[in-house]
């Protein structure tokens, strides 16, 4: 399996891409970042793009691959809705629209939120923006599946780019594991989504809605 990733600079995406390495039966990831990530690997290409609005010119460089993993995103806090939206909507249309066009038979997921508001009319901003999101990939004519997850579990010495987040992770830090036993649907390690996503890449699921019940069905029972 060929897999492009982007947002592999981030929380959940280096987490996808530690175990898109691992996974013997994928044979090459692409990652598309505006920094590189510093990883190294026999099977590891990256694409330094920062332009993450066009890819007009790169037909060649992003066809070919039988999933996409959309890790890219960032927080709400703060934001004008407008701002929100360009990044949030924006530059992931704008990628889909153009992998769609590249490889209509690929496998598209995109990682959501717990809490995103598929009617689009919420009160919540962030919610509604990637309500918005959501509908407009589904829409496009490929399989695509949207991932919603709550807490996440750094592990492997990941860590978030937020800092209130980073703070948040420590203090919970030493009752995770407690909590994990207890509430295994509400919390899902990184390792966990991305062999979550790679299963749906491989044999689908149900519905193109997965909530994080439905991701703790794919991976099994915490360890």
């Amino acid at each position: 399996m060929k897999v492009l990733i982007f947002g592999a600079t981030g929380m959940v995406g280096h987490g996808v891409l530690l175990e898109c390495l691992r996974d013997t039966d994928v044979e090459l990831v692409v990652t598309l970042v505006r920094s590189p990530t510093g990883l190294s690997d026999t099977k590891l290409r990256e694409i330094v793009h920062s332009h993450l609005e066009s890819y007009a010119g790169m037909e060649s460089s992003l066809a070919g691959f039988d999933a996409c993993f959309f890790c890219l995103g960032i927080t709400s806090s703060g934001m004008k809705e407008a701002a929100y939206e360009r990044v949030t909507y924006g530059i992931t249309m704008a990628a889909a629209q153009a992998l769609c066009a590249i490889n209509p038979g690929m496998t598209f997921i995109y990682v959501s939120g717990s809490g995103t508001d598929s009617t689009e009319r919420g009160r919540i901003m962030w919610a509604r923006v990637k309500g918005r999101t959501e509908n407009a990939l589904l829409r496009l004519p490929w399989k695509a599946y949207m991932l919603r997850p709550g807490f996440i579990q750094p592990m492997d010495g990941i860590e978030s780019k937020t800092p209130s987040y980073r703070v948040f992770y420590k203090v919970l830090a030493p009752i995770l594991p407690l909590l994990r036993r207890l509430f295994p649907s509400w919390i899902l390690s990184t390792r966990e989504i991305g062999q979550a996503m790679l299963s749906v890449a491989r044999h689908g699921y149900p519905k193109p809605i997965l909530e994080t019940s439905d991701l703790r069905k794919v991976v099994g029972p915490p360890t």
